[in-house]
């Protein structure tokens, strides 16, 4: 306005324009500076190997991995694009009996059954046995029958894993599960009152109810499954083998703040 006024013959003051529109004159010297967006290449790149080994990571994942401050590394993905999409959040129904949680080590264990493409030999069964107190992946068994001596071998490999032998547990300890055929078969609970573990079912249709391994089974699918494509079920046995591993003594566990599993054993 003031150049449009200039080219009339009539120099108006830049102060006097700002008094006649009531504009502070502090907003028409000010020249706001844009930041240039800088991120150091070599921590990009040892960001982006551990997203390519890690993808389902997210930023605070890959800090604790890196053993960063989380702040750098999230600058580091929004800037170059690489946030994982959020989901969509909304209320979620929890029921307050039963909490799929435990205070201290062998204190509730948990199990169940997932599905697991094997190529050739199409779908087959992986039964998952858990500590609730540290979420230390203690059993499991891949077979191609979903039955209860599959859920009993997974068994009696936490029951190894955990006390070095076969035999009564030393002290009350629970087992969670759903209703499942498998669970509340005559085999399947004689063979979990023969190692002295107390069964408990969850209410039905209620999964939430034994969430600790269902966020499991949901983390194996995320990481480890979906990422392969096995071609059989010992190729399957032995990428899951590999990746429960990783689970139990490498993988950082946001509820654990950030330690892993075998850290907190017993």
């Amino acid at each position: 306005m003031q150049a449009q006024l200039a080219e009339e013959g009539d120099v108006v003051p830049l102060s006097t324009l700002c008094r006649w529109l009531g504009v502070p004159r502090r907003t028409v010297y000010y020249e706001p500076r844009v930041r240039r967006s800088t991120v150091d290449a070599e921590k990009a790149a040892r960001v982006k190997a551990v997203i390519e080994r890690f993808p389902t990571y997210g930023y605070r994942r890959v800090a604790v991995v890196l053993g960063w401050n989380h702040k750098v590394v999230q600058r580091i993905f929004q800037r170059r694009g690489w946030q994982i999409r959020k989901r969509a959040k909304g209320h979620r129904p929890r029921v307050k009996a039963l909490p799929s949680v435990a205070a201290r080590i062998n204190q509730r264990w948990s199990t169940d059954l997932a599905m697991v493409w094997c190529g050739r030999d199409r779908w087959c069964h992986v039964a998952l046995v858990m500590d609730c107190a540290n979420r230390e992946a203690l059993g499991w068994r891949l077979s191609k029958r979903g039955n209860a001596a599959t859920a009993e071998a997974a068994l009696e490999e936490a029951l190894i894993q955990r006390f070095g032998h076969l035999g009564r547990v030393p002290g009350p300890l629970q087992l969670r599960s759903d209703n499942g055929l498998v669970f509340t078969s005559a085999r399947y609970t004689a063979t979990v009152r023969a190692y002295g573990l107390q069964q408990e079912f969850i209410t039905p249709y209620s999964t939430e109810q034994n969430g600790m391994v269902e966020r499991f089974i949901r983390s194996l699918k995320e990481e480890c499954v979906w990422q392969h494509r096995f071609e059989s079920i010992s190729h399957a046995r032995e990428v899951i083998g590999q990746w429960i591993r990783h689970y139990n003594t490498e993988r950082p566990h946001q509820a654990l703040g950030y330690k892993v599993p075998a850290q907190l054993a017993a």
